[in-house]
């Protein structure tokens, strides 16, 4: 242990001193960082939690990448294009890609006796990852999803349920007009709540071969093929590579290949999702300056109270750069205790949040029902060292201070 940190050391074992004129400063600093890391903790946790949430409800209504017909980007009804079973395990081999499986759309709508709404019809076969719709599922069971069978069952959303006054068990007629009026019945199997409006309004899910069917398509031909990439970091990239092996390639029919990722297929809400991490910024930029000028503050009432300690020490030898030094280290153990309850408070708000799911949301403004947590381990803990390291770096310029006070002038004031 050094000279400096050894009277570091002695100087915060007797903070707790009641006669102490700056014990309220340093537990309001103390306190200023331990509630400015809190809330630097709660924000990335929220924010990140938030931009998971509403990132995988999209991400489990359309994968992260599709592989479609050229022309159904400019077309109102989706184009066919050929995806058979060889297709499918040469896009799982690909490296970054965790999962493969096809869809077919179909646009309709959907009458009861009192009411109607306009749908699109999504065919998915027995390939299809049900996990996202299973955990979003609020009544009843999905449907049997196939590519050789119409099981005649559906799963609507609770937004369409409510509109058309359907629940699970119930039948329905849908319509669907393309060069005459087809119409087909079906059993209301299921319903879903993901809080998505643009998705639950629109999106009823069924077996692929209805809707193949209804398009007049063959066998192997539906909408295109959703790729679920195993690190969405790297989606970028692993689209990229996807698409220089099939873009502008043709199927058997002539049908040209695009390959799409998720942003570029819904690039408003992905804007709107990167806008949040600027909110993370202010914050965190607020909470800083906060910890700063609480421990800037506190550790110049220190200096002044300890100005006779100062004195005495440079009387003895020892240099501005000790003493320097010596509240340095002392300022270190005051940031760190403060960062310690810091961890705690926000860290036990997070985890009782994601536990318990304590502070609701409207899911029609928020998409969410509650305010999702993630917790970020790597993150909080390169946040805990910044805001160590800034605050020292800081605090150097107040510890300058010390080399104004003269042993003379302040043993002749004594």
């Amino acid at each position: 242990m050094t000279f400096e940190l050894s009277i570091a050391r002695r100087l915060f074992g007797h903070m707790g001193d009641q006669q102490r004129i700056s014990r309220p400063a340093v537990t309001i600093a103390q306190w200023g960082v331990a509630v400015g890391l809190a809330v630097m903790i709660l924000s990335v946790c929220i924010i990140i939690g938030f931009k998971g949430e509403v990132r995988a409800k999209v991400v489990g209504f359309g994968g992260h990448i599709e592989v479609i017909n050229y022309e159904s980007l400019y077309s109102p009804e989706a184009q066919p294009i050929a995806v058979d079973g060889l297709l499918l395990h040469q896009l799982e081999r690909r490296p970054g890609i965790r999962h493969a499986q096809r869809f077919c759309t179909k646009t309709g709508m959907l009458k009861t006796e009192a009411a109607f709404k306009g749908v699109v019809l999504r065919g998915v076969a027995e390939e299809y990852d049900t996990t996202f719709l299973s955990h979003h599922l609020v009544e009843g069971r999905l449907p049997h999803f196939s590519d050789s069978l119409q099981s005649g069952e559906v799963c609507i959303s609770r937004l369409m349920a409510n509109e058309l006054g359907l629940k699970a068990g119930d039948r329905v007629y849908a319509y669907f007009f393309s060069e005459s009026v087809k119409a087909r019945r079906f059993t209301v199997i299921g319903i879903y709540e993901s809080h998505l409006r643009e998705f639950d309004n629109t999106l009823v899910f069924t077996d692929l071969l209805t809707p193949q069917k209804l398009a007049g398509w063959e066998s192997d031909q539906c909408s295109g093929a959703e790729l679920l990439v195993e690190d969405f970091e790297r989606l970028d990239a692993t689209t990229l590579a996807v698409a220089d092996a099939l873009n502008r390639t043709q199927d058997a029919y002539g049908a040209t290949r695009s390959v799409h990722s998720i942003r570029e297929l819904y690039p408003a809400l992905f804007s709107w999702l990167a806008l949040l991490d600027t909110n993370v910024y202010v914050i965190l930029g607020l909470m800083i300056g906060l910890s700063l000028f609480t421990m800037t503050a506190g550790l110049l009432i220190i200096i002044l109270e300890r100005t006779n300690f100062i004195a005495v020490m440079k009387s003895l030898g020892a240099s501005n750069s000790h003493l320097r030094h010596i509240f340095l280290y002392f300022a270190a153990m005051l940031v760190g205790r403060g960062m310690l309850w810091g961890n705690v408070l926000g860290l036990g708000l997070a985890l009782l949040q994601q536990q318990t799911g304590l502070v609701r949301l409207d899911p029609a403004t928020y998409y969410v029902s509650s305010v999702p947590i993630q917790i970020p381990w790597l993150l909080i803990l390169l946040l805990n060292v910044a805001t160590m390291m800034i605050t020292l770096i800081v605090l150097i310029l107040p510890t300058y201070l010390i080399s104004h006070i003269h042993p003379a002038r302040v043993m002749r004031f004594e």
